[in-house]
């Protein structure tokens, strides 16, 4: 991104600290580096922390500030409490908290296993409950505000056929963005989410769209036709929104959660439901592409 790309000045965000889970790719790097831009330090967590590096120096040479790696698998409180000790160690606490740390494939819900379940479960609402309760202590403890937004999507709202295991983690980050917005509000901590509609982005795309997995995310696919707007979402258009949820002057927004989708899921669209026509050969198809993106992913995890 360019500074002409942002619609906030540089500075907006200079003296905050703010974590990103699953920070080093996707929606999350586009995140950091619009934070980046505008003064916060950025820290970026995740289970591959070759990638983290790589994208903590990228981002650091495109626009100098600074970014800190920290690889933690959030599916183990213990790994987050260590995370988050290295965090506060590094200068003080934080100031946000962006729970975008996600995991998703297409399948049949007959076709799920415990284990496919919890794959996304363990990361989506588990995992990411326990680093905001881990936050949130810290700041209660120690009398500090802060500001929570998570990374959901519009099935929160109409259901995620094909896609249940996030769709109802997603949903139960829903619910913890609006109970934790009263009882933690008060008390200086806010919380938001974010639901965005098709931003494509190579982690997703694979496990979404895996007929279509040997295609370039960003290519074709700019054109949206059942979107009313025609088109997917642009990376700016995410990473200002997240900018304004931080900045100075958002702090009477809490409790919300945003759509930023083009208004596709009022137009009936967003989801998977056109799946309920697939063959079982183009689902045997689809898990052959899906597993070929998981073991791709494993191989570079170092937690």
């Amino acid at each position: 991104m360019t500074p002409d790309d942002l619609m906030f000045k540089p500075g907006l965000l200079n003296g905050q600290r703010i974590l990103i889970t699953g920070g080093g790719t996707g929606l999350g790097k586009v995140m950091a580096e619009g934070f980046l831009m505008m003064g916060a330090v950025v820290y970026i967590c995740g289970r591959r922390g070759g990638v983290l590096e790589e994208t903590a120096k990228e981002l650091m040479a495109g626009h100098g500030g600074k970014v800190v790696p920290v690889a933690c698998d959030i599916r183990v409180p213990e790994a987050i409490a260590d995370m988050l000790d290295t965090v506060w160690a590094d200068g003080g606490a934080l100031t946000g908290l962006v729970n975008n740390a996600a995991g998703n494939f297409i399948s049949r819900t007959e076709d799920l296993s415990p284990r496919g379940f919890e794959a996304i479960s363990n990361i989506v609402f588990r995992g990411s409950f326990f680093v905001t309760l881990d936050c949130g202590k810290r700041w209660l403890a120690e009398g500090k505000t802060g500001a929570v937004t998570s990374i959901l999507t519009t099935w929160v709202w109409n259901g995620g056929p094909f896609t249940v295991p996030s769709a109802m983690s997603k949903a139960g980050l829903n619910i913890m963005t609006q109970s934790l917005a009263v009882e933690w509000g008060g008390r200086g901590i806010r919380f938001n989410a974010i639901a965005p509609g098709p931003f494509p982005t190579e982690g997703a795309w694979a496990r979404l769209n895996p007929a279509d997995s040997n295609s370039e995310p960003s290519g074709s696919s700019k054109s949206a036709p059942g979107n009313p707007m025609g088109r997917v979402g642009r990376m700016p258009e995410l990473a200002n929104l997240a900018i304004y949820l931080f900045a100075p002057g958002s702090e009477y927004v809490n409790g919300q959660t945003i759509a930023i989708d083009g208004a596709a899921h009022q137009a009936g669209g967003g989801g998977f439901g056109r799946l309920r026509d697939w063959t079982d050969e183009q689902w045997e198809t689809a898990r052959a592409a899906i597993q070929g993106a998981n073991a791709r992913d494993r191989s570079k995890r170092t937690v």
